[in-house]
């Protein structure tokens, strides 16, 4: 016989949770199912789930977290050459996660990775919201006029196209919905960005901080591995997610930025954040290849390694603190509203 270590049987016993609250919550919908039949399917206590999961929102968040990075795919980019043709693939990609007709009514909330009903406060979603047209219009710029207004003009049609199949399943094309998302491209939105009044921003202050860097963060949008020794690293609580762009423009040409996503709850808000971004990313993916981003890197310290590695104590949802690092010292440091864009401007500075 086979004696499994503590992590193996940790691992199975996460496993049989997860598959057995699948078939709740596409049985039932996640405001009818119940903790004590998802023990029942999974032939565990009570008890053994709420020690893997310590409520049934963390334990749906996990099953559509599990759901989006199965059913990712390898596709290659399909090399759209046009804003209008990047926008229809991207679109295309996004509407897959529509039910098809003859799925049940719980199970096609799954399928859309349905939240109504599941969270109280929408202001996370709503900051999330801001990261994703914010990544979805760095790529549509290529180096050309800002294109945020754009990015949520799209994802607010694509947002109402879900909520659509969710109330009236079958309702509409989808082909249709991507070609109209193509031709938004063409509407003139007269967008530019409006840097934060820097008087309203407390300056970044000059320093020269010995610090170590934590190992082995990853960037959600390559995959890749993250260094910190040089450039811009803005960390971000979950209700200011909004700020990334501050730092994004603020930055010098080809300087790293890092954001650095962090919450005071891991296992609901965190775990929101996390489904969100791995699902984003994974239709992005299908459009473009990894180079308009090559500049910013997206990290979600669940255990907020990189905060601690910069001196914050107990971050928060409403965390906003960055640094400047240069050969792997801390030149600057910003806090508060407007942190990235003061680090940034601080950078520019000290070039200039």
């Amino acid at each position: 016989m086979v004696r499994l270590t503590r992590v193996q049987q940790q691992a199975r016993t996460r496993a049989s949770v997860l598959a057995a609250a699948k078939d709740e919550f596409t049985e039932h919908g996640y405001a009818a199912a119940k903790v004590d039949r998802i023990a029942e399917r999974a032939d565990l206590t009570r008890g053994a789930v709420y020690s893997n999961f310590p409520s049934k929102r963390a334990l749906y968040l996990a099953v559509l977290i599990d759901l989006v990075e199965n059913a990712r795919g390898e596709e290659p980019p399909a090399e759209a050459q046009s804003t209008a043709g990047a926008l229809g693939v991207f679109a295309r990609a996004w509407l897959e996660r529509l039910p098809l007709a003859g799925d049940s009514a719980s199970g096609g909330r799954l399928q859309l990775r349905s939240l109504d009903g599941v969270l109280d406060d929408g202001h996370v979603l709503a900051q999330v919201a801001r990261l994703e047209a914010v990544l979805l219009a760095t790529a549509l710029e290529r180096g050309g006029p800002r294109q945020v207004r754009l990015a949520e003009l799209v994802l607010t049609l694509l947002d109402g196209a879900g909520h659509r199949a969710e109330t009236a399943p079958g309702f509409g094309d989808p082909f249709d919905v991507a070609h109209a998302c193509q031709h938004l491209a063409g509407i003139d939105l007269a967008d530019a960005w409006a840097p934060p009044h820097l008087p309203y921003v407390a300056p970044a202050r000059t320093c020269a901080d010995a610090w170590t860097a934590p190992e082995g963060l990853v960037d959600q949008i390559s995959g890749a591995p993250v260094g910190l020794t040089d450039g811009l690293v803005v960390v971000l609580g979950a209700r200011r997610l909004g700020a990334a762009e501050e730092a994004v423009r603020s930055a010098t040409p080809g300087e790293q930025v890092a954001i650095i996503v962090v919450t005071g709850d891991p296992e609901e808000t965190g775990r929101l954040v996390r489904l969100r971004v791995t699902d984003f990313v994974d239709c992005l993916r299908k459009v473009f290849k990894p180079d308009p981003w090559q500049h910013v890197r997206l990290v979600l310290d669940d255990d907020a390694l990189v905060a601690s590695a910069i001196g914050l104590d107990d971050p928060d949802d409403e965390t906003e603190a960055a640094v400047r690092t240069r050969d792997g010292v801390i030149v600057a440091r910003a806090h508060g509203r407007g942190a990235g864009h003061a680090a940034g401007a601080a950078q520019k500075e000290a070039k200039s």
